[in-house]
């Protein structure tokens, strides 16, 4: 049974990846093995915008839901039970339980609301958005895992408390930064449905063009391109596992 769930998870996967080196322009017919089609890829200007599009908002986004994660960790865990602490924290971790379409609905609204016209920077804030909550989470339980002796040694060597948060608690969790902005990264990227709400024309994504073209029809370019963006994917995510697996052995 173990088998047979996970052929029917990844067998679609190895299909579309083997078929995007088919000779043939009929995806549902084998004609040969050829690379025509990412040759025929890099030469689509619409599909090669969308990608760059993609890349850099996932590289922006992510970077301020990490940083921003960070300061949200910091806040959980080293300022104790202030006052506004749960209101704090259900609004950070929100968006692990709304819909994507309630969260990408409100955040359409509230750009109408405030006049804000709709292209790449609506499209950062909304990936922020749904991103942060899960660098929160990551860099939380980091946070929570250090030992404050350590940080307590430091201020008692002369260190004031943010440099002994800088030179010390830093470090510590610099894995799990890593492996969260990855993370970040691999969502702001895959997501659909906050961009298909958060950004306007000029700011296409990746999945957006995809989705359009695959209703007209599957192209084997994209076959080519889904399999490109399937190993950048599994790259982050792997690269992500391997940081996290260096920093515990440091951590042993």
């Amino acid at each position: 049974m173990l088998v047979a769930g996970f052929v029917f998870l990844y067998a679609p996967i190895v299909i579309l990846a083997a078929m995007s080196f088919n000779a043939s322009r009929l995806v549902s017919v084998w004609g040969g093995f050829s690379t025509k089609w990412y040759a025929a890829l890099f030469e689509n200007e619409l599909l090669m915008a969308s990608a760059k599009i993609s890349l850099a908002a996932a590289a922006i986004s992510a970077t301020i839901a990490t940083f921003l994660g960070l300061l949200a960790a910091i806040a959980l865990a080293r300022f104790g039970a202030f006052r506004s602490r749960m209101l704090f924290f259900g609004a950070v971790h929100a968006p692990l339980v709304l819909p994507e379409v309630v969260l990408g609905l409100a955040l359409l609204s509230c750009f109408v609301a405030l006049g804000i016209g709709r292209g790449f920077a609506t499209l950062v804030i909304g990936h922020v958005t749904l991103t942060m909550c899960f660098t929160t989470i990551a860099l939380l339980a980091a946070l929570r895992g250090c030992d404050p002796a350590l940080e307590e040694a430091a201020m008692d060597l002369g260190a004031t408390p943010r440099q002994a948060f800088v030179l010390v608690a830093l470090p510590q969790i610099a894995p799990a930064m890593a492996s969260a902005f990855l993370l970040a990264f691999t969502l702001s990227l895959d997501d659909l449905v906050i961009a298909s709400f958060a950004t306007g024309p000029g700011a296409t994504t990746l999945p957006m063009r995809i989705y359009s073209q695959v209703r007209l029809g599957v192209s084997p370019q994209i076959n080519a391109i889904s399999t490109l963006l399937l190993g950048l994917v599994a790259l982050a995510l792997g690269s992500s596992a391997l940081v996290m697996l260096a920093g515990k052995r440091r951590g042993l």
